[in-house]
Parts: structure tokens; sequence; C-alpha cells
């Protein structure tokens, strides 16, 4: 029988040694709660709902206090005011509907993020006026359309985005001037159809490159000069072909190349 040699022996065993010293550490890290003094030593410990180290709400864990309250939901509303933030956060989706104004106040921003995820929408509007963008931007994803408008001149701009991404298309002139160029950009797209002219000079190419495509034939004529090349050219594909006398003197070889394109497609 051939036999390991003394390296390999010695690899097996360094080998062996890391894996217990790696187990030893994630044991370490990990916070085990204590089952002797717990409340649920008698019951749910002995029922196996819960397990030191796995399903645990005695430590401050947030997989093993989801995985608690996965296995005991009804126990979630019970902790409603627990001092440790995740706690609540996590209850946040397993507490009843009818309970969850109790944490729409919370102190911390987490738990109010879970409450917006999952609040009846018609108390949605308590929560419009957030410190947290990230509960304002989740209240806007939820929110009906028609309700939406209100929140139009929130200082965020990633508020704003949402609401210019869902807002019935009637209302989008209100956000045709937002300062920033996200939320312009999301107005541009979804502009009811005609109304695209009255962005015809936005500051920001990456508008105007939206518009372009949108206003009609002769609309498209005060754009053959634009500062950006990328809306020049959509320009010059858009406009009538009379109207590209207007700039035979532009020295760009693209906008050129294009002209001479067009001109070679049209017809007769």
């Amino acid at each position: 029988m051939k036999k390991d040699s003394p390296h390999k022996t010695r690899l097996h065993a360094v080998d062996s040694a890391t894996i217990e010293e790696e187990k030893s550490a994630r044991d370490l890290a990990m916070p085990l709660g204590d089952c002797d003094n717990c409340q649920f030593r008698q019951t749910l410990l002995q029922e196996g709902k819960c397990k030191r180290g796995d399903l645990c709400v005695s430590v401050e864990s947030g997989r093993q206090i989801f995985r608690f309250f996965r296995k005991n939901p009804e126990l979630a509303i019970n902790y409603i005011n627990d001092a440790f933030w995740e706690t609540r956060a996590i209850i946040a989706a397993f507490i009843p509907l009818v309970e969850l104004n109790k944490l729409i106040d919370d102190a911390d921003a987490t738990v109010r993020r879970a409450v917006a995820r999952r609040i009846p929408v018609m108390f949605l509007s308590r929560l419009m006026g957030d410190s947290d963008r990230e509960v304002r931007i989740l209240v806007a994803e939820r929110l009906p359309a028609a309700r939406l408008m209100k929140m139009r001149f929130d200082e965020d701009y990633l508020v704003r985005a949402m609401v210019a991404q869902k807002a019935p298309q009637g209302t989008l002139i209100h956000m045709m001037n937002d300062p920033d160029e996200l939320v312009r950009k999301e107005v541009a797209k979804r502009l009811p159809q005609g109304s695209h002219v009255l962005m015809i000079n936005d500051p920001s190419p990456v508008v105007r490159r939206i518009v372009v495509k949108e206003v009609t034939e002769r609309q498209a004529i005060r754009l053959l000069r634009d500062s950006d090349l990328i809306v020049q050219l959509d320009a010059i594909e858009r406009v009538p072909v009379d109207a590209l006398k207007l700039i035979e003197d532009d020295s760009d070889p693209d906008v050129q190349s294009a002209i001479a394109r067009r001109r070679a497609d049209e017809p007769g």
C-alpha cells in the first residue's frame, strides 16, 4: 500500500488546523443568546421554535432575529418598543398592518423605511416629509400617481425624479424647469406629444437629445446649430431637406457628412 509522504501528511494537518481556526473565529463572531436565563427556555426552545446561534431574538444579530420572527411571527407585536433598532425594523414585516402606525415616527430611519414599504397607501402621506431621503423615495414609489405632485418640490432630486417617472402626463409641464438634469430628463421622456417644444432650449444636451426626437420636423430646425453634436446630427435627420441649407457653412466634417447622406437619400 502506498503511504502518504511526510509532506502531504503535514499539509493535511495544516489544513485541518486552519479549518478549526476559521470555525472558532466564526463561533466567536456569532452572538450567542443565554438560553438558561431566557423567557423562552421552557417553551419555544423545547418546541424547536428558537435555537441558540440560529433563531434568537435576545442577541443583536439581524440574521438570527429575522429567522426567529419568521418562525414565530405572532410574537412580533411584543417587540414594537424593543431597544434594538434592527429588531424594530425586522418586526415591521411581521406585525399586523393596523399596528404599523406605531412605528411610523420611529427614531431610526431604517425602521421607517421598513414601514414605508408595507404600510397601507392611505397612511403614506404621513411620510412624505420624512427626514430620510430613502423613506421619501419609497413613498413616491408607492403613492398613486394622482397624489404624487405634492412631492414635486422635494429637496432631493432622486425623489423628484421618481415623481417625474410616475406623475400624470398632464402635470409634467410643472416640472420642466426643475433645477436637476436627471429630473428634467425623466420629464422629457414622458411629456405628452406636442409639449416637447417647450423644452427645446433646455440647458442640458442630455435632455435636448430626447427633445429633438419628439418635436416636429419644423420645430427641429431650431436645433440644427445645437452646441451638442449628437443633437445636431439627430436634427439633420429630422428636418425637411430644404432646411439643410441653413447649416451648409458648418465646418464640422460629421455635420457635412450627415447633410450629404440626407440629401443623397432624398427621392428625386
